[in-house]
Parts: C-alpha cells; structure tokens; sequence
C-alpha cells in the first residue's frame, strides 16, 4: 500500500497565510506612528511568504511519501528552512524597494525571524499530519495481514471437520452391502445426506441450531447402523433455542467426541443428552472411558474452541466430575463479527 500524499485545501493555505499577514501588523496597528502604507506592504509580503512556504513544504513532504517515516526529517527541516530564509530575503528586498525610508539592517533581520518562525509552523503541522496518515494506514495494514490471517486460520478449522468419517461409514456400508440388511438404502441416503450438509453449511460461519440438529440426527442415523442400540440420545432442546445460531459442525463434533473416547455396546450403551440452561446449550454424557482411545486427528474440542474464539472471543465450558462430562456453549442470538 503506497503512503497516501498530503492534500491540504487552498481555502486553508489561503485564509491561514492572510491571517498571519494581518497579525505580523498588528504591533504597527498600536503605534503612534502608523503608516498604513507599510502596515499594507508588510501583511502583503509575510502572507506571501506564507503561501509560498505552504506549497514548498507539501512538494518537499509528498516526494518521500514513499518512505515509512513517523519522525522529523531534520535534513529535510534545514533544507526547507534555508530555502525559506532565501525566499523571505527576496520578499525583503522587496519590500525595502517599494518602502525605501526604512532601515533594511534592522528590518530584515525582524522579517528573517517571522519567516523562519512561520516555516517552522508550516514544517510541523504538515509533519504531524503526515504521520498521522503513515500511522492509520500502518495499522489498516496490520487489522488487513490479522483479519487475512485469521481468516485462513478459519478455513482451515472448517477443512478438518470430519476426515475420517467417511472412511468409518463406507467400512459400515460395506458390511451392510454384505449382510443384505434392510437398512443399506436408508444408510446411503442418510450418508448422502450427511455430506450434503456438509457442502452447504462449510460456506457459511454460522448456521440455526435446528439445522445443526438435522447434521447430527443424520450423524446419528449412521453410527446407529453401526452400533445398533449401544448409542441413545435425548434432544430436550427448547423451541427457542433451536432459532438461535452455532458454528456448523460444532454439535455434531461433540457427539463423535462422545462416541470416540468412550465404551458404547450393547451391554453397555452411551446415553448422549443435549439440553439448553442458562443461556447454554449442554451436550452431556456418562463417562465410559475406553481402555484404548481411537486415533485422534487433533479435532473436536480444540476445533470447537478455536472457532468460538474466532468467531465470538468466547469460550466454551467443560464440566467433568468423573462421572458425568458436560460441554456448554453460549448461546448466540445474533452475529457481528469483531
């Protein structure tokens, strides 16, 4: 991103010169002696030397508008302000040529001063105002590199929702295809279902839990062909929480989570609970540790987590006590992202 030029309006370098033209006569105003001549000949001359070092000073300031400074330049500052002192030497010359009954010693070096004061006003407002610029677009630059940075984070996190899945239920289908079960058809439309979902809800950030829902009974529908009654699950979800939103997946990932790292058989069945309190939605399950874990791919919780904090900069609370294991999540009822 190139540093963006100084514009300063004409009606500002126009009112401000005459402005200080008027005010170098003002000490002329409360003399005895006042001559209206030179009072005219003196504002005319400092307003002029004004505008002029206005415009230098933008020429001089915009031709290193390519470099990063956000500090005075006082290579830059002598130069300006020789240029100055040549300039009001001119304009004194002048002013002596039109005004030749008053003493040039003395009175230029009072007009040298004046100009060497007025450069230094012009320099440092004009400075100021160009790192003020340097500064915002610095730090657009910064929120642009977080915003692309966290958005290829998010990406990323939605990439890996469910890598191994597919693997798991084509073994599933496979050993239906075999046994000639009744169920094989309803799994592939379930299955496809499944992934149908899956395509439409990665686009978006967030979705309604009531959608949610439909990705985790098709979930469900597919381990059940699996592991037949060693899965129950309880929905107690109230109606308005189902219009409330969620990151996509985020149910679903917490259900594989249950069934990964926990015994489910038909001897002994994992009961999955999902329920809504105090503002949370809960996913709970009894803890049936299994002697040997499933490969785990890195998702799950530490995906779940990362996008609420992507998304929201909020966490999500986890609940153990040896017997039961509980996940809460806030509830969202409106998105704007941060």
């Amino acid at each position: 991103m190139q540093q963006q030029k100084i514009k300063i309006s004409q009606a500002v370098i126009w009112i401000s010169s005459i402005f200080l033209g008027i005010l170098s006569s003002v000490p002329q105003l409360a003399s005895h002696e006042f001559n209206w001549k030179e009072a005219v000949v003196n504002s005319a001359i400092t307003a002029a030397f004004s505008i002029i070092m206005w415009y230098i000073n933008i020429y001089m300031l915009n031709r290193s508008a390519g470099k990063r400074r956000q500090h005075i330049s006082y290579s830059r500052l002598l130069v300006i302000l020789a240029f100055g002192m040549v300039i009001m030497f001119g304009l004194a010359w002048i002013q002596q040529l039109i005004l030749s009954h008053i003493n040039f010693g003395p009175v230029m070096l009072m007009v040298e001063v004046r100009g060497i004061l007025i450069n230094l006003v012009c320099y440092m407002f004009l400075t100021l105002l160009q790192n003020n610029y340097t500064g915002q677009q610095i730090q657009l630059e910064l929120e642009k590199v977080k915003s692309d940075n966290l958005g290829a984070q998010y990406e990323l996190l939605k990439q890996q929702i469910n890598p191994h899945f597919l693997f798991n239920s084509l073994n599933t289908l496979k050993l239906m295809a075999e046994t000639n079960d009744e169920e094989t058809t309803d799994f592939i439309i379930k299955l496809s279902d499944f992934y149908r979902f899956t395509l439409e809800s990665r686009k978006l950030d967030l979705i309604s839990v009531q959608e949610e829902m439909r990705i985790v009974e098709a979930y469900l529908f597919l381990q059940k062909a699996r592991f037949g009654e060693g899965i129950t699950f309880t929905n107690l979800l109230e109606k308005e929480t189902e219009q409330t939103l969620i990151p996509p997946f985020t149910l679903q990932l917490l259900v594989e989570n249950c069934i990964k790292h926990n015994v489910v058989s038909q001897s002994k069945p994992l009961h999955i609970r999902i329920y809504n309190t105090n503002d949370k939605i809960i996913v709970e399950n009894p803890i049936q540790r299994k002697i040997t874990l499933e490969d785990s791919l890195g998702v799950g919780l530490d995906n779940i987590k990362m996008r609420y904090k992507h998304l929201l900069e909020q966490d999500i609370i986890i609940h153990s006590d040896e017997k039961i294991f509980q996940i809460k999540l806030p509830l969202i009822h409106e998105y704007h992202h941060h």
